[in-house]
């Protein structure tokens, strides 16, 4: 049943899952597998579609206010984007599909479905604005992060939470948006668009050296006016739920506060996740639930609540749409008892699950001391 008002809501249409990015390549010669059955693109429809249905079987889904997908205008993708990549995007799609950038595919129709995603940031921003809630998860693809200025990038077509970013900005006259980015990968999109930006705080937590290659490093921290308003917190292949909310609280928090956002935004890939086949994360549900707890929080003192979370990558089709329910229960104030593929007491019983390891230990603290030394906001 829809409401009219509630604790959190949800963007989801069918059409996000038309986007048809392929075949996964085989790097090392770019065509197919030689497999008889397909391989598909790791960013695939399913993990959204899973999610979706995992989100509507637990029954969470009545107690969330359903707030349509909006097609995103030129005018929007021009805050963010040059005009030469859209018109690419659009006639690629137009011709049945080809390579927007580094790899990033667009299929027969990608274009359209690409408008969605990036309004539907937008359409999340004008909700929690207008007030029929606060907190509104955005399961869109294809996803945005990697997505820069001129080309399509890592599966991103259009950079869906930088355009949100700026329409709160030019819209609604917002002038503080926090951006964090717990996606495995590093979000240099985000980052690139807000380079020079004193008005965005972008906090990227990745696993380091992983993708793209050469980004994401500590010394990277904006120029110009921007200067300490990008935080990144690269941390070594293994961690987990310890290691990861000890970056929150060390880190992610204290320039949270400093920052004193009036939107909180949440680039919320699940691919640190402990199944992914991405990463190299052991982050489990808990630690999904007490990440988004933390962005509550933030969101709650600073910003009158408003935090909107928009799905970015994910490509274990088990465990990445269970990880997703987490978020959304979070943001919903209702765990659903769905049973979990991991046993959760087994998780926790694991060492990146318990305790901060000397290569996380030794990450968090060079972050503390580049991003957190300055009196400046964002470092």
């Amino acid at each position: 049943m829809e409401k009219e008002t509630a604790v959190a809501g949800l963007v989801f249409d069918d059409r996000f899952l038309q986007h048809n990015p392929g075949l996964y390549p085989l790097w090392s010669t770019g065509g197919p597998y030689p497999f008889v059955d397909p391989v598909l693109h790791l960013s695939n429809h399913r993990l959204a579609m899973r999610t979706k249905h995992l989100i509507d079987l637990s029954g969470l889904g009545e107690d969330l206010l359903r707030v349509p997908a909006a097609r995103a205008t030129e005018e929007d993708l021009l805050r963010v984007h040059a005009a030469e990549h859209i018109a690419r995007v659009r006639e690629l799609s137009a011709a049945g599909g080809g390579e927007t950038g580094d790899g990033a595919p667009a299929g027969p129709g990608s274009y359209e479905v690409a408008l969605l995603a990036a309004g539907t940031g937008i359409a999340a921003v004008d909700a929690v604005v207008a007030g029929p809630t606060r907190r509104v998860f955005a399961l869109v693809r294809p996803p945005g992060h990697h997505a820069v200025r001129d080309r399509g990038m890592g599966y991103c077509l259009f950079n869906n939470v930088a355009v949100a970013a700026c329409h709160a900005r030019a819209r609604h006259g917002i002038g503080r948006v926090l951006i964090v980015d717990w996606d495995v990968h590093h979000g240099n999109g985000t980052q690139e668009a807000f380079w020079t930006d004193p008005g965005v705080l972008f906090v990227s937590l990745h696993q380091e050296g992983l993708y793209p290659a050469g980004s994401g490093n500590l010394d990277e921290v904006g120029a110009g006016a921007g200067r300490g308003f990008t935080a990144n917190l690269p941390l070594p292949a293994g961690c987990g739920d310890a290691a990861y909310l000890a970056a929150f609280e060390r880190v992610v928090l204290p320039l949270a506060h400093r920052f004193r956002p009036e939107l909180v935004l949440v680039s919320a890939g699940q691919d640190a996740c402990a199944m992914d086949q991405h990463g190299r994360m052991c982050v489990t549900t808990d630690g999904y639930r007490r990440m988004t707890e933390a962005m509550i929080a933030v969101a709650d003192e600073h910003a009158g609540g408003r935090l909107i979370a928009l799905q970015e990558g994910g490509y274990s089709e088990i465990y990445g749409p269970y990880c997703t329910l987490a978020v959304v229960e979070t943001l919903a104030g209702r765990r659903t008892g769905m049973p979990e593929p991991l046993d959760p007491g087994r998780l926790a019983a694991l060492p990146p699950s318990r305790a901060v390891g000397m290569d996380a230990e030794a990450a968090i603290g060079a972050a503390e001391g580049r991003h957190l030394s300055r009196g400046r906001s964002g470092g």
